[in-house]
């Protein structure tokens, strides 16, 4: 392993692209790749822990564009994303895990996840990434003082790939890009506490495997039949309580609904309250019966709307004396894939057990 850091021209042959949009070009005074729509990555470089700089430009428009790293394929890796669009706001950039080509920025959103950065426009801004173990820690522009520590990285610790990245709108160049492999990376930032699930957190689901929307509208009741033919897989939820669906699987041929299952015990015929957060909708339905149907798509109640999960939303549970299914249909909406996941909690544990 090294500490000095190897450059990667674009020019150099040395680049592998995956984008709607990708050629080397002039820009700003330099050989640059232009980029839109996917993710380029550096030929023959994989590793776990080390960072990668590169510098980028862009105009004002709307967009998505940074670094990629421990990247296995196209569809999975970890990114930091600037968004020009949103200079010096809260959200102006975003890290996002991406599983299975689904990004998390409706799951992963708030002040661990992004930060207010003012940009400058048609010139040259220096990105900085270090990553180590499960954090990792950004620069932009500024190369004293980090932007953004990242206590907890979402995806396994593995070698991958590094390299840059663009979403399907904007475009962005990029130049001077380098990178060190290295256990110790000089990260200043330091994890807190750990996060732990609060009291009533469904601590794990059974997924299904995917099927359409449509194959359920609807439907006001479902029996053994309907799930018969399904594939599960045990999922745990993350400390917040978050159940990733993407972690799982990803969307294929208009698949975009699994089925999240888990039991709830009680001692007793009553009724109990169940906060849910989700993203982008579902349908609820408690021993078979549906409860609730939910739509949070982004910009489905206006254009400010971005659908970040939450747990915005109750219902009543009416349980039986023993053994209570809860079955949620959760679908991603196909043009946002800013996020599939489900979370819930019980409010009163009183009688209850919690299980899958």
């Amino acid at each position: 392993m090294t500490a000095t850091p190897q450059p990667v021209p674009f020019d150099a042959g040395r680049w592998h692209w995956t984008a709607a949009e990708a050629r080397i070009e002039d820009h700003l005074g330099r050989r640059s790749l232009y980029l839109k729509g996917g993710i380029a990555t550096a030929d023959g470089v994989r590793c776990a822990n080390g960072w990668m700089e590169f510098d980028i430009a862009f105009t004002g428009a709307r967009g998505f564009v940074g670094g990629a790293w421990r990247v296995l394929d196209a569809q999975n890796f970890e990114e930091f994303y600037l968004r020009p669009h949103q200079s010096g706001n809260p959200d102006a950039n975003q890290y996002t895990p991406v599983f299975h080509g689904i990004r998390g920025w409706q799951l992963y959103h708030g002040k661990r996840y992004c930060v207010p950065v003012p940009y400058r426009f048609n010139a040259w801004i220096h990105v900085k990434i270090l990553f180590a173990g499960a954090q990792a820690e950004i620069y932009v522009d500024d190369m004293e003082k980090p932007a953004l520590f990242i206590d907890r990285l979402q995806r396994p610790v593995e070698p991958g790939g590094v390299g840059v990245s663009a979403l399907d709108f904007a475009p962005a160049h990029f130049s001077d890009f380098s990178f060190v492999e290295t256990d110790t990376p000089p990260i200043q930032g330091t994890p807190g506490a750990p996060e732990t699930p609060a009291p009533g957190v469904v601590a794990s689901w059974s997924v299904s495997d995917t099927f359409r929307e449509s194959e359920i509208e609807g439907r006001l009741t479902l029996g053994p039949d309907d799930l018969a033919a399904r594939r599960w897989t045990r999922l745990a939820v993350e400390p917040s309580g978050l159940a990733n669906l993407a972690r799982v699987q990803g969307i294929r041929e208009r698949n975009d609904t699994v089925f999240a299952r888990t039991t709830v015990r009680s001692s007793h015929e009553q009724v109990k309250r169940l906060d849910v957060g989700f993203s982008d909708r579902v349908r609820v339905y408690l021993n078979g019966r549906l409860l609730f149907r939910g739509d949070d798509t982004a910009f489905s109640r206006d254009y400010r709307f971005l659908g970040s999960i939450g747990y915005y939303d109750a219902l009543y549970l009416p349980l039986r004396e023993g053994e209570n299914e809860i079955l949620v249909a959760v679908t991603e909406d196909p043009r946002s894939l800013g996020g599939w996941g489900i979370q819930a909690r019980v409010e009163d544990l009183a009688g209850l057990t919690l299980g899958d």
